[in-house]
């Protein structure tokens, strides 16, 4: 083989792993559930492929409260998460020092304990015996048969508390990569420190606050494990529903239906989110050339 051609076809021979790896455990899964969406049948006579493309509509149509359901505490968590870990990330990003890299591993350490274990632990948490609710019966923010777990607001926590790290690091990435002679540039040219970061910090820090909110708003979305743990039927998200109709009811037609869906909704929300932020802020391009 001549060198010239060697050199042409490495990049393609570098990409055949991945390639693989990427048909292998997502092409041809994806292809197996588009295929068992349009079938008909039960557990008990079988399923057949009849392109019955009415489970679509039909499951869309039974269960748009837990797809409305989810959007709703998956927004509501990305926008708390992105209250928290805006300033956390900044005060990391700026005022760390020596402690910066000590800081990163506290927002890192809870991902060491599993999923689950730091969604049970919410349980305890927000028990009605325990500190919080009493605090808060206490302070008169909470009646005194009032509950905070089983309710929306527990739900919402758990999911914001699981995902903030996925804010949090991309935010930290974004800020810590500003130039400060632009920030000198700015007080000279602005002066109040609110002006600087209004005008000359946010605008650098946005290729972040976009991954943030991607990163934290499609996996919660799709989350169940807080819905069933922290929550009641009251709150179950799209993410029950699929796992009910999977793992429980034995529906696979509709589970999988339910599941293009979902990932349908999620990509017409990336595609909405890179018109308004710009595919240069959605890429992490516009803070480089900032």
């Amino acid at each position: 083989m001549p060198a010239r051609l060697r050199r042409a076809s490495l990049p393609y021979l570098l990409l055949l792993p991945g390639l693989g790896w990427l048909v292998l455990f997502f092409a041809i899964p994806l292809v197996y559930m588009a295929l068992e969406s349009l079938k008909t049948g039960t557990i008990d006579t079988g399923f057949r492929l009849t392109w019955e493309f009415s489970n679509y509509t039909n499951a869309l149509k039974n269960y748009d409260k837990q797809f409305l359901r989810s959007f709703e505490y998956a927004g509501l968590s990305t926008i708390l998460a992105l209250l928290i870990g805006y300033p956390l990330a900044y005060v990391i990003a700026t005022r760390g020092g020596r402690y910066r890299n000590a800081l990163l591993l506290a927002v890192i350490v809870p991902f060491f304990v599993t999923y689950l274990i730091r969604t049970l632990s919410w349980e305890t948490i927000l028990s009605d015996s325990g500190i919080v609710v009493n605090t808060l019966r206490t302070l008169g923010i909470v009646s005194e048969d009032g509950r905070l777990l089983d309710t929306t607001v527990s739900v919402v926590a758990g999911i914001t508390y699981n995902y903030l790290p996925f804010m949090i690091l991309p935010l930290y990435a974004s800020l810590e990569r500003i130039d400060n002679r632009l920030l000198e540039a700015g007080y000279d040219l602005y002066g109040r420190r609110r002006d600087v970061f209004l005008r000359v910090t946010l605008p650098l820090s946005m290729p972040g606050v976009v991954a943030g909110t991607l990163l934290t708003f499609i996996p919660a979305a799709g989350d169940f494990i807080n819905a069933e743990l922290l929550g009641t039927p009251n709150q179950f998200m799209i993410g029950n529903v699929i796992q009910s109709r999977y793992l429980e009811v034995a529906d696979y037609p509709t589970a999988a239906a339910l599941s293009f869906l979902l990932m349908a909704f999620m990509l017409v929300i990336v595609l909405i989110w890179a018109r308004i932020a710009g595919t240069e802020a959605l890429l992490g391009t516009e803070g480089e050339r900032g």
